[in-house]
Parts: structure tokens; sequence; C-alpha cells
């Protein structure tokens, strides 16, 4: 348990908690560990340790890729889904992180505010990693970086072109472009731009913003979206279904970024909606080894976060 540990406790709330350097660590390792486990070789450095899944949101790929990723390192887990705990309802956050982290080793949650997950962390003994929160999606960004180093090498100096919502995804692609040294191209509908005060960016010298989504296409390495419409946002669907509408990456988009340009997508995705089928299920698509890529990063990054640098 914490006690028991040399480092200090490292939480992952948002892309910025690390550096370069640990970044280049956490890829290094997720390549490694993804080695041991293409090989069918065991790799369990976390025996013994247990985390709790905290789910306010529901998801596919995070309780899979979590849960697998910690039974493959050794360790268990406890899955807690909105009936369950209630954070911040049944009673105060700060009660409950004091209580989850004095009985498990490292702690997940996929939630609505980030203000929760701070709050929860603010009085955890254990790490806590953010599965996903209105405002950051940073495990997501791990993997897709680590996906593209697979497949192209290193990101610094590449263009990444961000193409729909000025979302959690959005944010966090910036926050990452500035610790990284790649720059974004960001296209989004008028009002659904990125709050650079959310998501932390200190100066625009990695990104640029166009209002044409063909032109933040033009020239990228890397070319991505999400759904128009993100968990806790239906209501508002119709609305974005109408401004959204000249925001779906196509084939001809794909046509003006660069010649071996990948396509990502964190998935679920709407096939004529924000991605044109073509696009997706097409060879410069990498979606299937992307969201392979989330269980192998996590394992890396529960391994740093509980264990530091091995």
């Amino acid at each position: 348990m914490t006690a028991a540990t040399s480092h200090p406790v490292r939480h992952y709330l948002q892309f910025s908690d690390f550096t370069a350097d640990e970044y280049a660590y956490v890829f290094k390792r997720a390549a490694i560990i993804k080695q041991k486990f293409k090989a069918y070789e065991k790799h369990q450095p976390l025996t013994d340790r247990t985390m709790a899944m905290i789910f306010e949101k529901a998801s596919t790929r995070t309780r899979v890729s979590f849960e697998t990723g910690m039974y493959q390192l050794g360790g268990s887990v406890v899955h807690l889904t909105t009936g369950d705990s209630q954070l911040g309802r049944a009673e105060p956050i700060e009660d409950s992180a004091r209580v989850i982290s004095r009985m498990v080793d490292i702690v997940m949650i996929r939630t609505f505010g980030q203000d929760k997950i701070e709050l929860f962390a603010e009085h955890s003994r254990v790490p806590v990693i953010n599965g996903l929160t209105n405002e950051f999606h940073p495990c997501q960004i791990l993997a897709d970086i680590f996906t593209f180093i697979e497949h192209r090498g290193s990101i610094k100096g590449k263009t990444v072109a961000w193409v729909g919502d000025g979302n959690n995804m959005a944010n966090t692609w910036l926050q990452a472009s500035e610790i990284l040294g790649f720059k974004v191209h960001l296209s989004t509908p008028s009002g659904y731009e990125v709050d650079q005060s959310v998501a932390g960016i200190r100066s625009t010298d990695s990104y640029k913003v166009f209002k044409d989504p063909m032109e933040a296409c033009r020239g990228a390495d890397l070319v991505t979206t999400d759904v128009w419409t993100s968990m806790g946002f239906e209501a508002e669907n119709e609305a974005r279904r109408a401004a959204f509408a000249d925001w779906c990456v196509d084939t001809e988009m794909m046509g003006v970024a660069h010649t071996d340009a990948l396509f990502m997508h964190c998935l679920p995705a709407h096939r004529g909606e924000e991605v044109q089928a073509d696009v997706i299920d097409g060879p410069q698509s990498v979606v299937w080894d992307e969201a392979e890529n989330r269980l192998h990063a996590q394992k890396a990054l529960m391994e740093f976060l509980l264990l530091g640098k091995l």
C-alpha cells in the first residue's frame, strides 16, 4: 500500500501531469509490455495490488482495458457503478476518497466534472487515474500517441488535425502538443470551439484554428475526430447534427492530408456522421490498433504510478 512505497503518490488526472521525459519512459514501457503480451509472456509486477474502478459514465473500452490490464499485471479489480458508489451523493467525495484509498492500491474514475476527480485525488492516499471527464481524456490520448509512434515514429514536429467538437479529446490533444512538441490543426463548428482556459494551454504556439476542416487536414500527419454528441450532451443531438454537417471526415479530407497520414477515432463511431465509412474502414485507419493500445498504454501507466521507473 501507499505507506510502504518509497516514492510520493502521483495522480494522472490530465495529460499535463507528466513531463516529456516521463512520457518517453511510459511509451517505452508500453512497447515492452505489449511485446510480452503478444509473446504470451507473463508480466505481473502488480501481484496482490487492487484497483477500484468507479464508473459514473459507462464505457466498454475503459472497463475492458483497465480491468483486463490489471488482471494481466497480476492484480485484482473492484468495479463500482453509480449505484454502488454515488460519489458526492451518498457521502462527501472527500470521505469516499479517504475510505476507498485505504482499501485499494490505485483508483480509476470515469465521471462527469473534472472537479470531482480532482477533489477525490486531493484526499486519496493512492494514485488516481482519470478514465474520462467532461474536460479531459488523458488515457485515450496516451494510447493514441503510442499508436502513432508504433506506426510512424516520434510525433515531435508532426501535425495532428482535430476535426469536430472542441471537447475533452480536443482539450487533451492541445495539452499533449505543448508537452511533446507537435502541432494541432483545430477545426470546430462555430459555438463548439475549445475553451483555452479549460484546456489549460499557456499559449497558441502549438495549435492553429481553422474555420474550414479541409484546410485543417491539409498536410496533416494524423487526422482524428470524435462523435458529434458526447455522453451527457444527448439533449443537444439534433442541434449538433445540423451544426456539424460539414465536419465529417471523408476521403477528400484524407486526400489533402500527408500521403501516409493516419486516421484515428476513440470510438464508438457513427459512420456517416463524424466519419465516412470509407475512411474508418479504409487503409489509413488505425482505429483497431488504437483501441487495443488502451490496454498496453494503461498497463504501462499503472505500473509507473505504482512502482515508478523500473
